[in-house]
């Protein structure tokens, strides 16, 4: 399987020719979803899931399909009828040739005062995993984490626990957008120094396989 990072927090997977897109939102580029044969979303927030990246991918392949929770599947179902499909916490299912089982019910908390959302994350082909916006744990082992590294709801000792308890063998950056260039070398020195896995990030358009 090979990984193409688009902006923040969505990549691209491609395998045999057939290509999965997990959140297209409005920090990533116009066209990030486009050629996509799946698109999965975790969440209704707006860097994870924009209706016009999702609509530019459906119009281009009349085949393609949208997985995703009803908070997001009620806002787009009426403008993609019969192809977005409503998952939660233990489902699993096959989307574009990648098995997905699905884990994690709730956002992670941003404020007390703020009310938490529902949030999905999403392991595919029982290897990589992509929390979304929480620090979910699956039940089984995950070869490549997506690792949120930066966000309003997290900071870098969460994030380096998070990585000592899903135990991965790699932990690559997403939700990045808002963390600027000068603070890089911090993030990548602390979180490969303490985290126990390996840590890389990923420019937007880099590939990779794993």
């Amino acid at each position: 399987m090979r990984i193409v990072k688009k902006t923040h927090s969505c990549v691209r997977l491609e395998k045999d020719g057939r290509t999965l897109v997990i959140d297209p939102g409005g920090f990533s580029e116009q066209d990030a979803a486009v050629g996509a044969d799946a698109v999965l979303v975790t969440h209704e927030h707006p860097d994870h899931f924009d209706e016009g990246r999702l609509r530019a991918a459906l119009e281009a392949n009349p085949a393609a399909g949208i997985w995703t929770l009803r908070s997001v599947a009620e806002q787009i179902s009426a403008a993609f009828p019969g192809r977005v499909h409503t998952v939660g916490h233990g489902d699993t299912f096959t989307a574009a040739g990648f098995d997905v089982e699905v884990h994690g019910e709730l956002h992670a908390v941003i404020h007390p005062d703020i009310p938490r959302i529902t949030n999905v994350g999403y392991l595919v082909d029982g290897s990589l995993f992509h929390p979304g916006d929480a620090l979910t744990v699956p039940d089984r082992p995950v070869d490549t984490l997506m690792l949120p590294v930066h966000a309003p709801w997290n900071k870098i000792s969460e994030v380096i626990d998070y990585v000592r308890e899903v135990r991965p063998r790699r932990a690559i950056d997403v939700h990045d957008a808002y963390l600027a260039d000068i603070a890089r070398p911090i993030y990548d020195r602390q979180i490969a120094g303490l985290g126990g896995a390996e840590h890389g990030r990923m420019v937007p358009g880099e590939s990779r396989d794993v």
